[in-house]
């Protein structure tokens, strides 16, 4: 993928994907942005009602978004307006924003404090999204590395 490298800058650490992928969908907006298309968003007027974003920010964030290859605009069937749709890349970053939702129901609230939950089309609660190794066994910060380009 592409870097907009609008800014005139380089990869913040161009080895580690981690790096990478904050540097291209880290800021708050972007992943409220990329979290609302998930949910049905699509026009800018959506984005805007949903995030509560001012205008200007969500232009370029949607511009970012799209030249990143985030999303992409199609035509409205009414064709005045562009509307925004999901990429392959952007539906990718599902289990990315399901984590980060599970992280939060944990640790963002107070106990019993009301929030939305994430549900399956049965309306049953998404289980937590655990990482595994390749035998099945859970994995944490302590039973894996990294292994860095030679």
């Amino acid at each position: 993928m592409a870097r907009d490298d609008a800014d005139g800058q380089g990869w913040t650490d161009p080895t580690c994907p981690v790096a990478r992928t904050v540097d291209l969908v880290g800021d708050r907006w972007s992943l409220l942005i990329v979290r609302d298309a998930m949910d049905g968003a699509r026009s800018f007027t959506e984005f805007q009602q949903r995030t509560g974003i001012a205008r200007n920010i969500l232009t370029e964030r949607l511009r970012k978004l799209t030249a990143r290859g985030l999303l992409v605009q199609v035509g409205a069937p009414s064709g005045r307006r562009r509307l925004y749709e999901l990429t392959e890349a952007g539906r990718d970053l599902f289990p990315v924003i399901v984590t980060l939702r599970q992280w939060g129901e944990r640790h963002a609230f107070e106990p019993g404090e009301k929030h939305s939950v994430l549900v399956d089309g049965d309306g049953a609660r998404v289980p937590d999204l655990l990482p595994v190794a390749a035998n099945g066994t859970p994995l944490t910060s302590d039973t894996s590395s990294v292994r860095r380009p030679s």
